[in-house]
Formats: structure tokens, sequence, C-alpha cells
């Protein structure tokens, strides 16, 4: 089952893709944590995208796609894969279907899970997370047992920097400038599936469970 994974800051795409890879024991390829991976290894392409960053320019389209292509003919990829924060663009996703048509290997589903951007910045900006060892709570959905400190190991919450009003309506700006026509892409593809993001992380998993389990292709 091969799927990519859409949806504005704070739709909760982490914690659905940790869920959707166990059950469907797939990989799941999130952007970040493949070039913190190309770049620890000081792979080729990790080198490229290196001197771009070190520049403190973006990484170009045709090396992010080189790196997503390269880490979906992996062997572990064999049996699908699920793709989170790839495409962001509509040039990406075109150039994604073009690499996997190529393999035969098209894509089953665009899942986007859908919030309105109203309910998006209360939680991300109402979002704290441990210092320590990474846990993440929010001060309304999710409070800690003790205000203000994790659960696990007692550390003092925060707010990341990017998680402030300003910074996530900016985010959600280039999201619905550059990301949200992936939907309509996707849709045009026959592949798009919305889930309704508004409801408890639990619920919304088993939305998507039932979708996927329906067809799994």
């Amino acid at each position: 089952m091969r799927i990519v994974l859409l949806g504005p800051p704070g739709a909760g795409k982490g914690t659905q893709a940790k869920k959707i890879a166990t059950r469907y024991n797939i990989p799941h390829i999130s952007t970040g944590d493949l070039f913190r991976e190309n770049l620890k290894n000081k792979t080729p392409l990790g080198q490229k995208a290196k001197a771009y960053m070190d520049a403190g320019k973006l990484v170009p389209d045709e090396l992010v796609i080189a790196l997503v292509e390269d880490r979906i003919t992996k062997d572990d990829c064999r049996s699908g894969y699920l793709l989170d924060g790839f495409p962001r663009t509509v040039a990406q996703a075109s150039a994604l279907a073009t690499f996997n048509e190529k393999l035969g290997k098209p894509l089953n589903y665009a899942l986007n899970i859908d919030v309105p951007e109203s309910l998006l910045i209360e939680r991300i900006v109402g979002r704290r997370v441990c210092p320590k060892c990474g846990a993440s709570y929010h001060i309304e959905f999710n409070p800690p047992k003790v205000d203000g400190q994790c659960d696990i190991d007692g550390a003092d919450l925060v707010q990341r920097a990017d998680d402030s009003e300003e910074t996530v309506k900016t985010r959600l700006n280039v999201y619905n400038s550059e990301s949200a026509p992936l939907v309509d892409y996707y849709h045009f593809k026959g592949v798009l599936v919305n889930v309704d993001g508004n409801q408890k992380p639990d619920e919304v998993t088993s939305a998507v469970f039932n979708i996927l389990d329906g067809g799994a292709k």
C-alpha cells in the first residue's frame, strides 16, 4: 500500500502516520528524517543537500525528489510506504507520479486530514513539549497531570518557537499557497480520500483504518 499523507500543520499527521505504518507494516518516510539520515551518513545526495543548507538556501526540488526516489526503491518499501511531508507542491507530486509509473507502482491513496483553520491555530498555539523526552501535550486537549511539567520525567514543558500564533499563521499561509492545491491534484487523479480531522485522535485513526481496510491495494 502506497500512501501520501496530506493535511495542514497541526492536523495530527505525525500521530496518524505512526499508527498507519505500524498497522500495515510499511515504513513511515518523513522528509525531515530523510534529510537527517542522509546528512548523518554523508551520502552523495546528503552532501549535495548540505551544501545548499550551509549556504542558507532552500534545497531545490530536484534534489528533494531524488532523495525520495532513492528511499522508496529500498527493500523495505516493496510492500508500500507512507510519505509524510512530501510532496509539498504539485510539481513534486507530478515528479513522484512519473517515477511511480516507471516502477509500475502507482499511489493507492492520498489521505487528507481535514481540519478547520481556526481549530488548527488553537491546537498548535496550545501545544507544549518536553525538552528532555520529546513528549507532547496540549494545555486544553491533552494537559499534563501537573501543570507545566512532563508526566514522564517532570521536566518543565516549553512552547516551541514555531508554535507561536504569528508563526503558525505564516505556516498556514505557506501551506494554503503551496500545498493545498495537492488536494485538487489528487482528487483529479482519483486517489484522494478526505478524513475529518476535527475528532479525537483515536476517532480519526478509526476512520483512517476503515478506509484503508476497505480497499487495501
